[in-house]
């Protein structure tokens, strides 16, 4: 897959749209891109170097064992889950080509305040996003029940790491909606003192 043909870094900046991952396609990312991702994922603030958040890749040939896993953590958590419900973690498991499950890892021993290494997760994530897209993908990260069930962060980690999320990474199926945006006057003031 090329690279978008965006004419400046400001012009891929200002075209970033988060794409629904029930909507994605293949191609996605090979294993080479996916890992150039990553590594534009990783180049984030990060105050006091502590990198407070990885990245897990969820394979294709591991996607029915990730369903499996969502089924069995949804089902414990809610036992008279109905069908429809259970389609829903399928389809969630097998959505885009390609998968990656971001962890915030704190590090309580640091002196680095929790607030801090929390929003270095998030930017990693916002870079991974960033990165996708420069190279002519569209992700989407999602959350939902299965980013706060402690069966499922066991899967990839334990506490007191968190799954920050899931990333879907691949190419949309449809022209990508816009969604609206908040008015500069609505988020943007100048401190007087």
């Amino acid at each position: 897959m090329a690279f978008n043909d965006l004419t400046t870094p400001w012009t891929m900046l200002a075209t970033r749209r988060s794409g629904k991952p029930r909507d994605m396609v293949a191609p996605g990312p090979d294993a080479t891109e996916l890992a150039a991702i990553l590594a534009v994922a990783a180049r984030t603030p990060d105050h006091g170097k502590l990198a407070p958040w990885r990245f897990v890749i969820v394979l294709p040939p591991a996607r029915d064992a990730f369903e499996a896993l969502l089924v069995r953590a949804y089902r414990a958590d809610k036992p008279d889950a109905g069908r429809l419900e259970i389609e829903a973690i399928t389809s969630f498991a097998h959505q885009a080509p390609a998968l990656v499950v971001a962890l915030h890892r704190p590090r309580p021993d640091s002196h680095i305040p929790a607030w801090e290494q929390e929003l270095s997760t998030g930017a990693a994530i916002m870079n991974l996003e960033h990165a996708a897209h420069a190279r002519g993908y569209v992700a989407g990260w999602l959350t939902g029940w299965a980013t706060y069930s402690d069966r499922v962060r066991d899967a990839f980690g334990a506490a007191p790491e968190r799954i920050a999320g899931f990333v879907f990474i691949g190419t949309p199926s449809r022209p990508l909606d816009e969604r609206p945006r908040p008015d500069s006057a609505d988020v943007v003031s100048v401190w007087a003192p």
